[in-house]
């Protein structure tokens, strides 16, 4: 027994020090930029209030609006790019659309729904750390620092598609190098969304594209449509035209850097991001960078994924333990290209990006809170501020039919704040 514990403390300690070493790495290389003279000038696109005295820094973009955030004139390297939304919108990160043109072009290189391009799908807000896009503040605080450089010009824009939910307040910083000159063999960045609700017969295409470049890396969501596992399936890379693959994975969570299943994690380089079960409408994100082990193509590149898992009925009986599973699926791909790409594939709206959930504002319900006095109106919903620790909030909703359903309830903390306990019936 004490030579199993001894094993096993080892083993630990060999994985926490991998762990640091990883991280180590890649904190070691950007802080060998400070040991140098830089010949760039560091500059700023923001939100910030021109009069530097105030304090409203937020631009407002209206419901079916596009706001150019940054107009940037080369050559240049864009290295972080923050931004937090205020929204009445429950699925604003699905809703809100960054797109990036390079050099003129009028046609976009990224173009993703936010919360999919800073690494959660599903229009959800969750806390997430990588290595090149990280997120706070309960999932409101994005943070991006993938490197980007430009030659001419660079246009970032924001588009808000939330419809009946009316206008978004966007605080956004874009931190970017002016050089006076980048090498002519830079690559350009590129992030394109693919989704399909359901997953169609045959594998699932995250990447498609013809030229040179690298593969960097995908964010990868999944929302069950079944009962049970959808990572059964395999990836398969295809570089310039191959019929196939040159690399072949043995499973969904083996790619993204996991085993026997998912679970919430972090870690530099795969993660995943968002996880909530095996039952009909649990989410899933998950992403994996290639910035240890990119992908290169002279050609072309085809990344794709297999999905397939098992399938249970309610009483869990086994109906297969490896099929086709009908599941939403959507992902970002990631890569750098010798020259700026546009997309064919146009991007579905907003209302199609996002599960067809009932949303029930609670100012439309019936509301109780004991104490009485302690429920407020406010214009965004509703307040529960009672000043006792037996305190209890009853939400009246009604279902329309018999089935099964999932129930989510968006509820923030602010100053007066305590634990809660959800009851049904």
């Amino acid at each position: 027994m004490k030579i199993r514990k001894m094993s096993l403390s080892i083993l630990f300690l060999s994985l926490f020090i991998s762990f640091l070493t990883a991280q180590d790495n890649y904190v070691r290389s950007a802080l060998d930029n400070l040991m140098y003279k830089q010949n760039y000038r560091a500059l700023r696109s923001s939100s910030a209030a021109e009069n530097l005295k105030e304090n409203g820094d937020d631009v407002s973009i209206d419901a079916g609006k596009s706001l150019v955030i940054a107009d940037l004139k080369g050559p240049g390297v864009i290295t972080h790019i923050w931004m937090t939304i205020s929204s009445l919108n429950p699925f604003y990160s699905r809703s809100v659309v960054i797109r990036i043109y390079w050099d003129d072009n009028d046609k976009p290189s990224v173009e993703a729904p936010i919360g999919d391009f800073f690494g959660v799908g599903h229009g959800a807000d969750v806390p997430l750390t990588s290595a090149v896009v990280s997120t706070s503040s309960n999932g409101r605080a994005r943070n991006c620092y993938w490197k980007m450089p430009f030659k001419k010009r660079a246009k970032i824009t924001i588009t808000n598609e939330s419809g009946k939910y009316g206008p978004i307040g966007l605080y956004y910083y874009i931190d970017w190098q002016k050089h006076d000159k980048l090498p002519q063999n830079i690559l350009y960045f590129h992030a394109q969304y693919k989704q399909q609700f359901p997953a169609k017969h045959g594998d699932y295409t995250i990447l498609e594209t013809k030229g040179s470049g690298l593969y960097a890396g995908v964010v990868y969501s999944a929302q069950n449509m079944e009962l049970g596992w959808f990572g059964e399936g395999d990836d398969r890379i295809y570089v310039d035209g191959e019929s196939y693959p040159s690399l072949s994975g043995t499973g969904t969570e083996d790619y993204f850097g996991d085993a026997w299943g998912f679970r919430h994690v972090n870690r530099p380089y795969y993660g995943v991001s968002l996880w909530e079960g095996y039952y009909p409408g649990d989410r899933t994100s998950a992403y994996r960078w290639h910035i240890p082990d990119p992908v290169p193509f002279n050609k072309s590149i085809k990344v794709a994924i297999e999905h397939k898992g098992s399938v249970y009925t309610d009483e869990g009986v086994s109906l297969t333990s490896f099929a086709e599973r009908q599941d939403w699926l959507s992902s970002v791909a990631f890569w750098y290209q010798s020259t700026p790409a546009s997309f064919d594939e146009a991007m579905p709206p907003a209302e199609k990006r996002i599960a067809p959930y009932k949303v029930l504002p609670v100012k439309q319900l019936s509301v109780r809170g004991n104490p009485s006095g302690a429920v407020k109106e406010s214009d965004v919903g509703v307040s529960f501020m009672p000043m006792k620790a037996d305190a209890t909030l009853e939400i009246d909703f009604k279902i329309e039919k018999p089935g099964r359903y999932q129930i989510n309830a968006i509820i923030q903390h602010s100053l007066f704040s305590g634990k809660y306990q959800a009851f049904l019936d």
